[in-house]
């Protein structure tokens, strides 16, 4: 009888643990979709342009699964929408750091090292992301690389990657206002037109594209065009802007 009574004991502690981690695994899988599902409705709130109510739920979905590196990603979506750079930027590197393979969560950080002029560590990233085989999207990159050098001074290498991404994507509009620069800071305004011109085809409402292409017809002497676009700039770009401000200049000296 003493040895079947300890039989009986020994198989309930057996059984025991097992139940306990069971339960327990039942928890832990019932708060992972509860964070996932608060997390959802932050998205949907990121999707409205409502990131204050966004940041509220992605923080409550985050403290329920802190291993979740598609909610750090959200957070740094939502920091960057309210200029919070430095937060933005660790959310993304801890998003990165929990899904090394989450490319688009690497795009995003590189962009924020973009926005606060840290043109090495956003060229470092987006080098990584064009090599990605598997991205499907590498003129963004490849454009994203441009737009660093350039505003490193490094025209030349900006140009190669501009032209890169356009040899993927003949009409990225990004790709072909970054070259049209580019030429324009080499004062070369003939080629600067050629790609300024095809880009304000693709993007008539955009002011920016608008502008310079004004300065490569005021670089080549065309008056009439540049008067034209720079008019066009000042009914496209928000009154109060800088770039409305430097098209009215531009207008006073040329007339």
């Amino acid at each position: 009888m003493h040895y079947t009574g300890t039989g009986r004991y020994a198989l309930v502690m057996l059984i025991l643990p097992v139940l306990l981690f069971a339960c327990g695994g039942q928890q832990s899988q019932q708060d992972e979709r509860m964070a996932t599902a608060t997390r959802e409705i932050g998205e949907a709130y990121i999707r409205q342009g409502d990131y204050t109510t966004a940041l509220r739920e992605l923080i409550k979905a985050r403290d329920m699964n802190p291993e979740d590196p598609f909610v750090y990603n959200d957070l740094g979506l939502c920091y960057m929408a309210k200029k919070r750079m430095p937060d933005a930027i660790a959310n993304f590197k801890k998003a990165v750091a929990l899904k090394p393979s989450y490319t688009p969560a690497r795009n995003n950080l590189g962009s924020a090292y973009l926005a606060v002029k840290e043109w090495d560590a956003a060229i470092a990233i987006f080098k990584e992301i064009a090599k990605d085989a598997l991205y499907a999207t590498p003129q963004y990159p490849l454009s994203n690389l441009g737009l660093a050098h350039f505003h490193k001074g490094d025209y030349d290498q900006a140009l190669q990657y501009y032209k890169d991404a356009l040899k993927l994507q003949p009409d990225f509009v990004n790709a072909l206002f970054g070259v049209g620069r580019t030429y324009l800071s080499l004062n070369q305004g003939r080629l600067a037109l050629r790609y300024l011109d095809r880009a304000v085809q693709i993007a008539p409402s955009a002011a920016e594209v608008h502008y310079y292409l004004a300065e490569a017809y005021l670089l080549t002497g065309q008056i009439a065009q540049a008067r034209t676009s720079y008019e066009t700039v000042i009914d496209l770009a928000p009154v109060d802007s800088n770039l409305a401000a430097k098209a009215k200049q531009r207008l006073e000296i040329i007339r």
